[in-house]
């Protein structure tokens, strides 16, 4: 399929493929690996369900089915491991399009993907309230599920055991201070949540808590996870998903972590990505903060703030140990709203540095309901394979696969 029409800016990055998702724009990305077939398995933004793009070409994407789910519900994250596919169900925020006076559907499905390109359900786990989000599954045994039941203000962890995924049992869960509401507690910070997903390594649990901070869990007891530490983010950063992701490297004590743009037009309080220091778990530390991105000398604007729409990071390429993903740990794959996809040297923790960019054009036709101040491009999310093709979604475009020039899968 060819490109959308208007100009994109690169650095180091060459755009090879596109898809617009059966006009149906994508947002989170998980990938799976069937013999010498590849598959992207996309949440959804402005439709309820998930779609499969086959990317085995990733200069002919293979738009292959859109699955649909419940009305009047938020779908948007997947994960895959071990042939199975977590997807999730909540309901839709305010503002998003949340129909009031009509269900939702709530929870995560479990599906098989023995045949790739028509996943059977397995099962449908329910929070018992308002459903999970950016639940985290590498595999194995446990399912992390970042969840809403009954009873609390904001998301919490659930532990979920699917060791049969036909039947997924609850076995433990963790949240902060005040947010049980319905068990007498007073209530958290405002903008305390679990925004997740939980990100495991070994027995320990890394949590991006939002206005809640960074927290280090200890999952050693999956029925009785304990914080270790928690390191604060906000102030100076805004409260409501001051941190939004925390990927730990595997072969250095480090995290890499970063907050989410909400406001559009930059009213907010600054957004960053930053390295946090857990060689002492119980006391982490954060040692450097990303540049911020510069806009190309021949853009048509001077600043980010000034294209419109949001401007800050979102979401970053995680390995979660699947063969199957890159695993270098020297970049960082980070989307940025308006300031698009960003690739970051991170080799020396003390500096990181920006290596490469990709900007998509802006979007010609409106698809969903934002951005609302202006119809500019937002990359959303971010998935690197370990052949070395780079993935990234849209909140009005489709499926862009990328080529980063330095990078040696």
């Amino acid at each position: 399929m060819s490109f959308p029409e208007g100009q994109a800016f690169a650095h180091n990055m060459t755009a090879v493929g596109y898809t617009d998702c059966d006009r149906k724009p994508a947002f989170k990305l998980a990938l799976h690996q069937a013999g010498d077939r590849w598959y992207l398995y996309t949440g959804l933004f402005w439709h309820s369900g998930f779609s499969i793009i086959d990317v085995t070409d990733p200069e002919n994407l293979r738009f292959v089915k859109y699955v649909e789910g419940p009305p009047n519900t938020w779908t948007l994250q997947v994960q895959v491991a071990d042939g199975l596919l977590v997807t999730s169900q909540e309901k839709i925020m305010d503002g998003w399009g949340h129909v009031e006076g009509q269900p939702w559907g709530e929870g995560a499905l479990i599906w098989d993907l023995s045949d790739p390109e028509n996943p059977e359900l397995l099962s449908h786990w329910k929070t018992g309230g308002y459903g999970t989000h950016r639940n985290y599954y590498d595999g194995g045994r446990y399912l992390y599920a970042t969840g809403l039941p009954e009873g609390y203000e904001g998301n919490i962890l659930q532990i979920v055991d699917i060791d049969d995924p036909k039947n997924p049992v609850e076995v433990g869960r963790w949240w902060m201070e005040g947010q049980h509401v319905a068990g007498g507690e007073k209530g958290a910070k405002p903008g305390t949540m679990l925004h997740g997903g939980a990100y495991v390594k070994g027995d320990r649990a890394f949590l991006p808590y939002s206005a809640g901070g960074f927290v280090v869990l200890d999952i050693s007891d999956k029925t009785n996870p304990k914080m270790i530490s928690d390191l604060p983010f906000s102030p100076p950063f805004q409260a409501f998903i001051a941190v939004h992701t925390a990927v730990p490297l595997q072969e250095r004590d480090l995290v890499i972590v970063n907050s989410e743009a909400i406001k559009e037009n930059c009213e907010e309080p600054l957004g960053y990505a930053g390295i946090v220091d857990v060689a002492d778990e119980a006391n982490p530390r954060l040692m450097s903060l990303f540049p911020l991105p510069v806009p190309p000398e021949d853009a048509p604007y001077r600043t980010f703030c000034e294209r419109g729409g949001r401007f800050g990071p979102h979401n970053q390429h995680q390995p979660q140990y699947q063969d199957h993903l890159y695993q270098g740990e020297d970049l960082c794959f980070l989307t940025y709203f308006n300031a698009g996809l960003r690739v970051y040297d991170v080799s020396d923790a003390t500096q990181p540095r920006e290596v490469a960019y990709f900007l998509p054009p802006d979007p010609t036709e409106r698809l969903g309901l934002l951005p609302a101040s202006k119809l500019v491009a937002q990359t959303e999310d971010v998935i690197v394979d370990a052949r070395g093709n780079i993935f990234i979604t849209d909140k009005n475009l489709g499926i862009y696969s990328l080529r980063y020039d330095g990078l040696n899968p």
